[in-house]
């Protein structure tokens, strides 16, 4: 059984993979000018070199975008523009570094395991070029969030990675502390993701310790908007201008943007009914399916770990949390993955391309799945939209890659409460 179970697996696995870069080659076929995003970040890098303001988009040359990021990342992004070799060879160079974020992804080995396999690596390299078709987006449009997922599989590696058998944890917090900070950092590139950053009290760790991490974090989100503030008073207030759509006769960054995300999906609901003009009706729709369909199992797939084993002494429910995650770092590191999954799926601005970075979050659940999970998730997470998306049916502006992504977070979610109910030998 196991032999045929594993063959099915690996011919499941196969096929996944052929659609994934077929669907990818497919694209790099089309007679279509791709890469405008690239186009608009780096026009607006040399707006800046100029002595232009990149928040005008007159002053950007063959475009019609906005510049949507704080104005310290003229500055970072300015090397990565120079020359033009971006805009030339992004479409080269971005595989590349999406398969380098599968490879720098972390993994919870189990008990006498110190070595990561070639099926794992390639699961995770798989997800992260073909989970809800988000890299295709991010190599159509060139978008930088292919940087920023470089940045966030750093991180996650700094802030997951389980110790070796014997280490010392006070040798490990100093690599989670620069992990906090540099996850903090990324998450100041798209400012929604913010909330992602609380997932970081589930892990094993004593509580002093977890908070320290959360406030490095959160330092880290406040300083490039400090250092804009401070040092670029100008282009901050032109920044300011351009996020709140003051700025006449150029394309606006709303909230409301076309993306499938449960904020729009909650919006198109109440147009149904009659409300599309209310806010609050809108808001408190997106709150309620937030709750519904994401926030609320999950906490209540917690409740139930903490409450199949309790933790010794009894306590208040956040001291009974923080002593069940010490006793079960390896579920406690899946958990605190899955809370980010979940956070970042629930972001009111979910752009089809941001799906490659909650692909980087699945990819790192994906490899420990037992084969039937591992098979549903396969089958809603990648195959599906890939077969979709070869076929030529048009994913903009519907809820496909939506619905994916919250099946893969329910079959994550019940993998994770069957995982919770196993002892856990690992120690921190």
């Amino acid at each position: 059984m196991a032999s045929r179970r594993n063959i099915w697996l690996g011919c499941l696995i196969a096929l996944t993979a052929l659609l994934v870069l077929g669907n990818l080659a497919n694209d790099a076929t089309l007679d279509v000018r791709y890469g405008w995003d690239t186009r608009v970040n780096c026009a607006a890098v040399d707006a800046y070199a100029a002595g232009l303001d990149p928040y005008f988009v007159k002053n950007l040359k063959g475009t019609k975008l906005s510049y949507p990021y704080l104005p310290v990342t003229l500055e970072a992004f300015r090397p990565l523009c120079a020359g033009g070799i971006l805009v030339a060879h992004y479409r080269a160079i971005f595989p590349v570094l999406a398969v380098l974020c599968g490879l720098l992804l972390p993994g919870f080995q189990g008990p006498g395991r110190t070595r990561t396999s070639a099926r794992e690596v390639g699961l995770r390299v798989l997800c992260a070029l073909g989970a809800f078709v988000g890299f295709e987006w991010v190599q159509a449009s060139g978008n930088f969030a292919i940087l920023s997922g470089v940045l966030t599989a750093i991180a996650l590696t700094l802030l997951l990675s389980l110790p070796a058998s014997g280490a010392a944890e006070d040798r490990s917090f100093p690599s989670r502390l620069a992990g906090a900070g540099l996850l903090g950092l990324v998450m100041s590139f798209k400012l929604v993701f913010f909330p992602v950053l609380a997932a970081l009290y589930f892990l094993p760790l004593p509580r002093g310790r977890k908070l320290t991490l959360i406030a490095m974090a959160a330092f880290s989100f406040a300083l490039p908007i400090l250092i804009s503030w401070l040092a670029y008073p100008d282009l901050f207030a032109s920044w300011q201008l351009a996020m709140a759509g003051k700025i006449p006769d150029q394309h606006l960054v709303e909230l409301f943007e076309s993306n499938p995300s449960l904020l729009l999906l909650a919006r198109d609901l109440m147009g149904h009914v009659g409300l599309i003009d209310s806010k609050p009706a809108i808001f408190a729709a997106y709150a309620v399916a937030a709750t519904a369909l994401v926030l609320g199992p999950f906490a209540l797939c917690i409740l139930r770990l903490i409450g199949n084993r309790p933790a010794h002494g009894g306590g208040s429910l956040p001291v009974r949390l923080d002593r069940w995650l010490m006793d079960h770092p390896r579920v406690a590191m899946r958990i605190t993955v899955l809370a980010m999954f979940a956070l970042y799926l629930s972001s009111p601005r979910l752009k089809e391309y941001a799906f490659f970075e909650l692909a980087l979050y699945a990819a790192i659940l994906l490899v420990d799945l037992s084969a039937a999970a591992l098979a549903a998730a396969l089958i809603v997470g990648l195959l599906m939209p890939s077969l979709i998306s070869v076929v030529g049916t048009s994913l903009e502006g519907s809820f496909i890659l939506l619905f994916s992504a919250l099946m893969l977070f329910w079959v994550l979610l019940l993998d994770a409460g069957q995982a919770g109910r196993v002892p856990d030998t690992v120690q921190l």
